[in-house]
């Protein structure tokens, strides 16, 4: 098994990178595994939350050595279908609509950097080592770029990309792509009970309309149409039902109905 998965009874999906003895690296069974995965986990009812890790000393050293060795033997079609791939598994985690909280800690290598930055919170443990390594082996990070761009900006990705330097976690909080830095996996546990706390008692429809907001709109221009398109979103919000039955809630002075008792 590339990959273990469970749903614990509050509904959070717990995902484990679980190819140790490879420091968690891609290949081909566990990309389609982590595609297949979050595909199956963003369209079911009963999941409020995804929590992604690695089993091991890494949370996931990037392209695995042997997968790389059988790339290198493809032809250029074949290589763009195993690239597209990978760029299909990352989407999914990118735009899955449930909340998707990486805990990263060991090496965190080339792909893996690209895990982190589709996931929408990281914590990261503290020892853990980032690297953008793609240009030492003669190649770039091109597949995992837009996701990476999208989380640690142009201005990063012009330093990290190209000198391939390693970076630690308070680098990593710093230029956003990591949130919060723990000490060890319990505090990381921890901060991730935090999160969760919090994401429970948000509205799962709201929370997933929320993420797309960001998804749609960041870096675009305040237009007339962009204004147009958020007034609508947010009048659906008002008439859809999470939207009536959070505000009578409020008013009321009770819990609403997605808040476990």
């Amino acid at each position: 098994m590339a990959l273990e998965t469970h749903i614990d009874a509050d509904g959070v999906a717990h995902v484990t990178l679980d190819r140790a003895q490879r420091h968690n690296a891609f290949d081909e069974a566990l990309i389609a595994a982590l595609a297949e995965t979050f595909g199956a986990l963003g369209v079911e009812p009963g999941v409020r939350a995804v929590v992604l890790s690695g089993k091991g000393k890494s949370f996931c050293a990037g392209a695995d050595l042997d997968w790389m060795s059988r790339a290198a033997g493809y032809t250029q079609a074949q290589n763009r279908e195993d690239a597209q791939r990978l760029s299909d598994m990352l989407a999914a985690i990118n735009d899955c609509p449930k909340p998707v909280i990486a805990i990263v800690h060991g090496n965190v290598a080339g792909g893996g950097v690209g895990l982190a930055a589709c996931a929408d919170m990281v914590v990261a443990i503290s020892g853990v080592q980032f690297r953008l390594s793609e240009v030492r082996l003669g190649l770039t990070p091109a597949t995992i770029s837009p996701f990476v761009m999208a989380k640690i900006g142009a201005s990063a990705a012009r330093r990290w990309f190209l000198t391939a330097e390693a970076f630690g976690a308070d680098a990593a909080r710093d230029m956003g792509l990591v949130h919060e830095v723990a000490a060890d996996r319990d505090a990381a546990d921890a901060v991730v009970a935090g999160w969760l706390a919090h994401l429970g008692a948000a509205a799962p429809g709201a929370v997933a309309d929320a993420k797309a907001l960001v998804q749609d709109f960041a870096g675009r221009d305040i237009s007339l149409i962009l204004r147009a398109e958020t007034a609508a979103r947010i009048a659906a919000r008002r008439a859809s039902d999470e939207g009536r039955e959070g505000i009578g809630a409020f008013l009321g002075k009770r819990k609403p109905n997605w808040v476990k008792e």
